[in-house]
Parts: structure tokens; sequence; C-alpha cells
């Protein structure tokens, strides 16, 4: 593995060099240091060291610079390395800026130029980052290989679940010369895809989710049999749950079917959370998330799907899939919602060949020229757009609705308003869609005049409403679309629900089960947005307090 990279950027040569050659001195023999003179030129060195499944310990960007200022440039490469530490160079004339930045890109430090001499006012600075960036377990993860078709399902859902877990991959199509080289290496031929070669150089031959969790670092199985507190899904509500209840001392497990964040983990820019005036894209909200809650103590349980609740007196058993179970005190069940279907002709057959359910930021990249299509009129489609537009030769967003803005935020809609290769297309909807290897092109329909249109495209996302995965949960009582119901909405003219055997009514986040509590989007009426679902998963930690000192 080559050695971690410092990377500098400033569009003063003089300045560019002098940084560059004082970082140089003193840890050239531990550190690459990568000079840019651009926010671009230091995003795309980035990009590059990502794919290399090499590592990045410090970014050191000066704040006055033309296109893409210092904080800019800091934001967008929190997105690829969230783990290096962040300097921003600045004059005097520019600290309220750099303190700003503190809460905009969760800044480590700022210095002010000039910093001579630099063994008193730059060396000792990088030296607490790099000691602080070396003590991070994450730091010196070296890269996974995965090799596959371009137009492969399994392929994509791989790369998909490396990327969504934030593990460092590098992605090779099995037609290059290094492709051919792992498989030669590792016995297999192209028809054995995708290949996933970890750091420690074992071969994974289709591996399968829990496969891949166990062989990247990840852990699949429980250090204890019992615990406080199993929270059921590691979207914004569960780890908002698995942060208040660890940091309070409960025993806590928390538990992921495939990828922490759920879709808002998925999100390009959130922009309307509070405390991030500019945005924060929903990978670097839920990272932090997931940081906070280990280092609180709780435990992660990745790709273990949940499949029956059971209650054994005083004790709640999730059983999984596999057979095994733990138990608990107390469950919280934030679950979330998974997209819907589209269901239109071809459309199944060509999933993940060109067909995507969320914003599949792994396929971006590719889409470089192209004109893609995405259906859905809210939030999450606006956000996807704006992501997208940045690759893609011209967006097209399709709505059944005639304006944007009976679904989506004023906000975004007035942003996509001004971005030029985003057209919208209202009362239009997919009926669908054709291809070979992969999707070709997509037939449309005029929901007012009923007439069809082709369209050439191989791109295609999907945002059309949710449903909650919610039919193992027969133990509890759902509304008629499966959501759970909780607090007052389970009392039927003032009676409580069949089965409830406590002389109180349900606390507000509680199900028809005492002790087991729902948060965030499963939870029937509940408001669809990442602050109030991290709400409810705190709520739901004080409201399990209340439960356990009744017991």
């Amino acid at each position: 593995m080559a050695n971690p990279a410092i990377v500098t950027v400033d569009d003063d040569p003089a300045v560019s060099r002098a940084v560059a050659r004082d970082v140089r001195r003193q840890y050239g023999d531990r550190y690459r240091v990568v000079r840019a003179s651009s926010g671009d030129e230091a995003l795309e060195a980035l990009r590059e060291i990502k794919l290399r499944g090499e590592q990045v310990a410090v970014l050191l960007a000066d704040y006055r610079m033309p296109q893409m200022n210092g904080i800019e440039f800091l934001e967008a490469a929190m997105d690829l390395f969230p783990m290096a530490r962040r300097v921003l160079l600045t004059a005097y004339a520019d600290t309220d800026a750099a303190i700003s930045a503190i809460n905009v890109v969760d800044l480590d430090h700022y210095l002010l130029k000039p910093w001579h001499p630099p063994e008193e006012k730059l060396y000792p600075v990088l030296d607490t980052l790099l000691d602080a960036w070396t003590a991070t377990a994450d730091a010196a993860r070296p890269e996974t290989r995965v090799v596959g078709h371009r137009w492969s399902a399994p392929s994509f859902a791989a790369r998909d679940f490396l990327a969504r877990n934030l593990v460092p991959y590098r992605w090779l199509l099995a037609e290059e010369p290094e492709g051919q080289r792992l498989l030669t290496a590792a016995g297999v031929t192209a028809d054995d895809l995708p290949l996933v070669v970890t750091s420690d150089g074992k071969s994974l031959v289709m591996p399968s989710e829990a496969e891949l969790a166990a062989h990247v670092g990840m852990s699949t199985a429980p250090a204890a049999d019992f615990y406080d507190l199993i929270v059921v899904g590691a979207g914004p509500a569960g780890l908002g749950a698995a942060v208040y209840a660890a940091s309070e001392g409960l025993r806590t497990v928390l538990v992921e079917r495939q990828a922490t964040g759920g879709q808002a983990g998925q999100s390009s820019r959130i922009e309307n959370y509070l405390g991030f005036p500019d945005g924060v894209s929903g990978a670097q909200l839920t990272e932090r998330a997931r940081r906070q809650a280990l280092k609180f103590g709780a435990e992660l349980l990745s790709t273990r799907e949940v499949v029956g609740l059971d209650v054994a007196g005083s004790t709640r058993v999730v059983r999984f899939g596999d057979g095994s179970s733990i138990r608990a005190h107390t469950t919280v069940l934030a679950t979330g919602v998974t997209y819907r279907r589209l269901d239109a002709p071809g459309l199944d057959e060509l999933n993940g060949r060109g067909v995507f359910y969320g914003s599949a930021a792994t396929e971006a990249p590719a889409c470089a020229g192209d004109d893609i299509y995405i259906v859905g009129g809210a939030n999450s489609a606006g956000q996807s757009a704006v992501y997208f537009a940045r690759y893609a030769r011209r967006v097209h967003m399709l709505i059944r609705g005639d304006d944007l803005g009976r679904s989506m935020s004023k906000y975004l809609a007035d942003q996509l308003s001004g971005i030029d290769n985003i057209e919208v297309h209202p009362c239009t909807e997919v009926v669908g869609g054709e291809g070979a290897e992969h999707l070709e092109r997509l037939t449309l329909r005029d929901v007012r005049t009923e007439q069809t249109r082709d369209v050439d495209t191989s791109w295609l996302f999907i945002f059309i409403g949710a449903e909650p995965r919610t039919d193992w949960l027969d133990t509890l009582t759902r509304d008629g679309r499966g959501f759970i119901v909780t607090g007052p909405d389970l009392l039927v003219d003032g009676r409580r629900p069949s089965g409830w055997s406590l002389p109180r009514d349900p606390y507000h986040l509680e199900s028809s089960v005492a002790g087991v509590f729902a948060a965030g989007d499963v939870r029937a009426e509940s408001v669809k947005r990442v602050a109030s679902a991290v709400g409810e998963g705190a709520m739901a930690v004080s409201l399990v307090h209340r439960y356990l000192e009744a017991q």
C-alpha cells in the first residue's frame, strides 16, 4: 500500500509550493504530499486516490480560491474521505469565514497565513491532527477490489453495498487487463462474477451481502445474548435512538439489514436539516451518527435480516432469518420504508442494469454525457436530479402531477428551475422499458392525452413513494398500509389494544406490545423528514427509560 496522502490546495503558485515544501520536509518519509492548484484539480486527485483504495490523512485548503473556495472544496472532499482531518488556510481578514467553517465542514483547524516559522505554527498543528487520524480505527484500511461486468445486476449490487457502507474499493471491468489478471489469479472466469478481492487477498466469488460484510470488517454476529435495548433499522431514527440510548448507559445493539443511513444515507444533499445551512450529504450525516453511536458503546450488527418479534414475559425476542435470535428488555423499531416498485412491462428484468430504485450514486460518473430519466416528484427525486445534473448531459424528471410544488419543498423546486440541464415533464409516466443487456429505451405516456412516445436512454432512477417493510410484525397493530400504530392512536373508544395488560395507556411511541416502540417513517402518521425521525429516535429512548423504571 502507498503511504497515506496529505493534500494541499492553493491557487497561488508561490504559496502552494511553500506549503508542499514545508509539509514534505517534515512528513515526506511517512506521507505522500499531493499538491493541487484548484479545488477541481484536488477533487480529481482525491477521486483517483479513492479508487485506488488508498487513504488521505489531512486536507489543507486555501480559503480564497476562484470557482471553488476552500470551504466548498473541503465540503465536497468529505464525501470522499470523511475521516480525513481538515485545515483551512486563511488571511487575518477571513477568520470569521474560518470560524463558520467549523460548523459547515466540521473543520479541525484553521491556520493564519503566513505560518512561519513552521516549527512553531504549522508542525504542532499537523502533528496533533495526524496523531488523531492515525488513532482512528478505519484510518488505514487497505483497498478492496471488485471485478465485474458493466451491465450486471449482481456486480452493481456488490458495488452499491460497499459504497453505501463507506467501504473503499476499486472497480475493475472484467475486460480490463488488471481485471483479467485478478480473475486468473483467483482461478475463475468471466462467468463467475462479481469477484471481490478483499484487502487481505481473500477472493469472494459472487458473494452475498453477509459474506461481503464479514470480510470487510463489519460486525455481523452479536457480542451478547441479552441487551437493554434492541434497535432494528439504522436509518436516522435508529441511529438517533442508538446514540441516545448508548450515551445514557443502556446496553444497546443496532441491527441493520443493508447499510446505515437507510434512504437518507443515499441522499446526495440534505439542505433543510437543522444546523447545516449549506446542506450535508446523507452519507456524511449518517456516517457521523454511526461513529457517534459506536463511540458511546452501541453495538452495530450489519446484514442481519429480522424476521420476527416475540414476547416472552418481560423479554422481547428478535428473530433473524438464519434462525438465531437476541433478547432485550425493550425494542425500538426504526425500519423505515422502501421505494415502491414501478409496475411497467420490462422494468423488473432490467433492475440493476439501467433501472435503479433510489439514487444509486455509484452510477453517476458512468452517466457522463448521457440523458437520464428520474421518476418522482418528492424531495428525494429532486436531490437526486441536482446530483446527477453534475454528470449527465440532461436530466429528465417525470412527474404525474402538473407541478413540482405539490410534492416538493419550495427551496428544492426553485433550485431545480435554475439548473439548465434539468427538464421537468409534467403529467408523464413510464409505461414500459426494453433492452437486451441493459436498458435501451423507455415508453412514456402523457396522462392527459394518453399519447405515448419512445425515448432512448440507458438510465432510469425511480422514486415513487414508499411502503413499510413490516410483514414480519404480525404481533403488532398496523394500519391499512402496513405502518405501525402507536400511542393514543391504539385506543378505540377509550379501550386499550387487545392483549394489553398494563394498568396504563400505551406511551406516545409505544406499539400495541408494551416495551416495543416505533420511530421514524415506519410509524403511522409520522412526519417523513430526517429531523423528525432523529427526534423520534431520541424520544423513544426517554420512553424506554420510563418503561424500564416501572418494571
